[in-house]
């Protein structure tokens, strides 16, 4: 199912950077440290926007990057 709030992911397994960009600021933040495992529920969870907000904003280190 499409995401409101998650434009779009990317994942880098080797350093377990989670790349988000959101819908309505179209900003990008990086996640650091996110497991594999992380991810992959991540990816398969049927309401993005409530996985991302339970299990992956406040528990990992995360920055804003700028273009």
């Amino acid at each position: 199912m499409p995401s409101t709030s998650i434009k779009k992911t990317e994942y880098d397994p080797t350093s377990r950077i989670l790349s988000v960009w959101f819908v309505a600021s179209g900003k990008r933040y990086d996640f650091e440290g996110v497991p594999p495992e992380t991810y992959a529920a991540f990816r398969s969870a049927f309401v993005k926007g409530r996985f991302f907000n339970n299990h992956i904003r406040g528990h990992f280190r995360y920055r804003r990057i700028t273009d």
